[in-house]
């Protein structure tokens, strides 16, 4: 599958257009708002049963509001930057897919690295009481790569560890491994039976079923 569920494309009406601004909207205020830590703006862009899928935690909106929290006390630092974005409607439900990099920095067996992974954010959307809002946030790891913030320096990693870890978040993993974190090891990458599970998934929440 290409991970696109829309069968066909069609003219936009006028609130088409206004849904597809507000989902758009919504998923950039995600990045800048939890960048910022502005935790109760932040809180607005999922509905209270909305889930968060990340390596590192699993739960809902307010569970990874407070794990964020947690994190940022603890001088974990984890920013982001979105690309292109495409949506899928079918009324008030939407699958979106938007590009993006997920920047981690932190030490690596004692040198400061930068980790950057590079991939999509596939959400379940769904409009409810006139309001657009995340219902499931699913990452999809297409690659990444580990580089020391001081040039020359080279932590000696432990390949039996890092061979572990799924090609498209492998350095990600093991920096939050090595961090404290217990990583969730079979997320969605570029290819693979994750990601086409996730793409029936959407599939089928577009078609009106559960996800």
């Amino acid at each position: 599958m290409d991970g696109n569920p829309a069968q066909a494309i069609a003219p936009l009406g006028g609130s088409e257009v206004a849904d597809r601004r507000q989902i758009r909207e919504l998923l950039e205020n995600w990045v800048v708002w939890r960048d910022a830590g502005d935790w109760e703006r932040f809180r607005t862009v999922w509905h209270p049963d909305g889930r968060m899928m990340a390596t590192w935690t699993q739960g809902t909106g307010d569970e990874f509001i407070a794990i964020s929290k947690e994190g940022w006390a603890k001088g974990v630092n984890i920013l982001h930057f979105l690309g292109g974005t495409s949506i899928d409607l079918a009324g008030d439900r939407a699958i979106s897919q938007t590009k993006m990099t997920i920047s981690q920095r932190g030490l690596v067996d004692g040198v400061p690295c930068d980790v950057v992974c590079t991939g999509r954010f596939y959400d379940f959307l769904e409009k409810r009481a006139g309001r657009w809002g995340i219902v499931l946030r699913q990452p999809i790891y297409e690659k990444d790569r580990l580089d020391p913030v001081t040039p020359g320096a080279v932590p000696v990693l432990d390949h039996q560890l890092l061979e572990q870890f799924p090609a498209g978040y492998r350095h990600l993993a093991y920096l939050q491994t090595r961090i404290g974190y217990t990583v969730k090891r079979d997320m969605p990458g570029l290819t693979g039976m994750e990601v086409e599970a996730l793409y029936r998934r959407g599939a089928q929440w577009l078609a009106g079923g559960p996800i």
